[in-house]
């Protein structure tokens, strides 16, 4: 009987040590990705800052006048773009984004461009509008990559089928904490008084115009904080999932020693069962 016991818990020992042996190996591959996503990230922000400089220059260069893309509207129909991860095994990395989009969404008519195969798997089971799908671009996004998405919500805003758009993503913090946000990208609103130092006065020409350099330079810089916003959420999902996996080795491990404590007790009992029995065997045969 303990002897079946015994191999039982050996061939728990066996199977648990695997799984450790994966879950290692995936901690490893997620911290990698993190390290180089994280690089793209950090690389990409001089850009953004450059793009943002002058956009919230050109905002006040064109105070007064109105564009398509800075108009108020009155809200009937909202666009999000949710960007989420292509796998699982990320802890709540998906399920808190998802949280956050569906409280941002509530009571709204909306409809949704995904980003990533968890976002298209969870919007294909719900009932909202679905106006495009772009899984699996995150892990090797360039800025071109960023075009059709950003085209695509150009012409649904354009065409007045939505009146505002929001970007639902997961900002990196640090390799210990993520945090789902939603950002509004239309109507766009720019704090025109931009950070210059005191006493600096910069005279710039617009050619043809302020209204039409404005114009022409939003959808660059949509491209960058689209570009942004999906390598900060992969280099979080990589963070989420190398944390996750090193709480799962850190359960095996934990459970291999209980298992190991179970197998030598379980051991300690069928050699005290086989000394008892010889004990007895040997008392019989002196009677």
């Amino acid at each position: 009987m303990a002897s079946g016991n015994m191999k039982d818990i050996k061939r728990r020992i066996k199977s648990v040590q695997s799984t450790m042996q994966i879950t290692k190996a995936m901690e490893l591959v997620a911290s990698s990705k993190m390290r180089h996503a994280k690089e793209r990230a950090l690389g990409a922000r001089p850009y953004f800052n450059a793009l943002y400089q002058t956009i919230t220059h050109l905002a006040g260069a064109t105070r007064g006048s109105e564009s398509v893309y800075t108009r108020p509207r009155e809200v009937k129909n909202s666009l999000y773009i949710v960007i989420a991860g292509d796998r699982g095994l990320a802890g709540g990395y998906n399920a808190n984004l998802f949280k956050l989009a569906a409280a941002e969404m509530q009571g709204k008519q909306a409809q949704v461009i995904t980003i990533g195969k968890k976002a298209q798997e969870h919007y294909a089971k719900r009932p909202v509008t679905v106006a495009a799908d772009y899984p699996g671009i995150a892990e090797t996004m360039r800025i071109s990559d960023t075009h059709p998405i950003v085209e695509d919500m150009l012409k649904l805003f354009r065409e007045g089928k939505v009146d505002e758009v929001f970007l639902c993503y997961t900002e990196f913090i640090s390799p210990l904490q993520q945090e789902p946000k939603c950002l509004k990208l239309l109507p766009a609103h720019f704090d025109a008084a931009d950070k210059q130092p005191a006493g600096a006065h910069v005279l710039t020409e617009y050619d043809p115009s302020p209204e039409s350099v404005f114009d022409a330079v939003i959808p660059e810089y949509l491209y960058g904080v689209l570009y942004g916003a999906v390598v900060e959420s992969y280099c979080s999902e990589q963070s989420a999932r190398r944390m996750a996996m090193e709480a799962a080795s850190d359960n095996a491990g934990e459970m291999i020693e209980n298992l190991n404590l179970s197998y030598n007790r379980a051991r300690q009992a069928a050699i005290t069962q086989e000394i008892t029995e010889i004990v007895a065997g040997s008392g019989e045969v002196g009677a």
